[in-house]
């Protein structure tokens, strides 16, 4: 399978799959004698990691990292990062029974015909599991633009659609965010989105969301002006997640419903501050970061393996209908939080290097 690898300058390459004893990563490119250790990363993994409340999969993994490569004495050495993740509690078992059936709204049925072999057991490689290697890589470059950039940067995301229920992000609380299960910043409507989940998963389905994440002191200047624009690489690794199927910056799609005065965002000058009187480029300018929060968001689907019988075929080319046991998130979104941050924390190391290459 080709294309494992994401980045220019700060590179890794994800391996491994679902239901196999492990999972990891190699990072290229990471610059020397940055501070590091096991627990920076593991802090981040711990937002991801499954069986942590009963609104996600109930797969009990610790998802316990371990640096094989790259740092010596707790510095980075420059040389390439490996990092391994053991798998612990997979249940093979639950997929015997559908494993010549194809998901409906799962990568099963494109990736047999593609390869003429899949793994079964969650989906090999299209599963959710794999994000646990992204989320470690993040960890690492979060590390790097935190020593770069000061105590100022900070990313932050937050899930703020849960189906059809929309919270309200005026009321956005960085502290409310890692208060609740949902990685929602509006603590008034909580209470909503658990019952609303509750019923969803005990009917057998299963919901989709939006999640939205925020950069805080960005420098001006990342991103390059054509074909490596800061939000298109943004929004390449947005889409890389599992279960994504669009991605908005700033206003996104609702641009297209205001006018030339409505979406400009107005600059002006006070001394040798400059201020946007507003954010819908979402903190781009022509490719080009200006400064401003970054604000992207993306939608995930809601999870294709539900209890609830389909209509299928199997790979023999009969019709047949399938029912997904075993263990699920009845909304993925909610643990792709941590995934798009550790995305955006990597889009932006990479662009930074470039950026210092060319313009230091």
């Amino acid at each position: 399978m080709s294309f494992n690898t994401f980045g220019k300058l700060f590179r890794f390459t994800t391996w491994g799959e679902s239901h196999g004893p492990a999972l990891g990563c190699i990072i290229d490119g990471c610059p020397p004698n940055i501070n590091i250790k096991e627990q920076d990363i593991q802090i981040e993994l711990n937002k991801r990691k499954p069986g942590q409340s009963k609104f996600t999969t109930q797969r009990k993994e610790d998802d316990k990292v371990q640096i094989l490569s790259g740092v010596f004495e707790g510095k980075t050495t420059g040389t390439p990062i490996s990092l391994i993740i053991y798998n612990k509690d997979m249940r093979s078992r639950d997929y015997e029974t559908i494993k010549n059936k194809f998901r409906p709204g799962h990568a099963d049925f494109t990736y047999f015909k593609k390869y003429g072999i899949r793994d079964y057991r969650g989906g090999g490689r299209s599963s959710a599991r794999e994000t646990a290697a992204r989320v470690a890589a993040g960890a690492v470059a979060k590390k790097v633009l935190k020593n770069m950039l000061g105590k100022k940067f900070k990313v932050i995301g937050a899930v703020t659609q849960l189906g059809i229920l929309r919270c309200d992000t005026n009321k956005w609380n960085d502290q409310t965010i890692r208060k609740n299960p949902f990685f929602c910043p509006d603590k008034s409507i909580v209470k909503l989105w658990e019952k609303y989940l509750l019923d969803i998963r005990k009917s057998g389905s299963s919901c989709g969301a939006i999640i939205e994440v925020r950069a805080r002191g960005v420098p001006i200047g990342l991103g390059a002006p054509i074909y490596s624009k800061l939000d298109m690489d943004i929004a390449s690794a947005m889409m890389s997640i599992n279960a994504v199927k669009g991605v908005n910056i700033g206003s996104g799609m609702n641009s297209a419903q205001l006018t030339g005065e409505q979406n400009s965002d107005e600059i002006s000058q006070k001394g040798k501050k400059i201020k946007f009187d507003s954010n819908n480029a979402g903190g781009i300018l022509g490719g080009i970061s200006s400064g401003q929060e970054i604000i992207i968001s993306f939608a995930v689907k809601p999870t294709s393996s539900i209890l609830k019988s389909r209509k299928t075929v199997d790979k023999f080319g009969k019709n047949t209908t399938i029912s997904v046991k075993g263990r699920h998130d009845p909304c993925v979104g909610i643990r792709a939080v941590p995934v798009g941050e550790a995305m955006l924390n990597c889009v932006l190391l990479d662009h930074y290097l470039m950026n210092k290459a060319q313009c230091s």
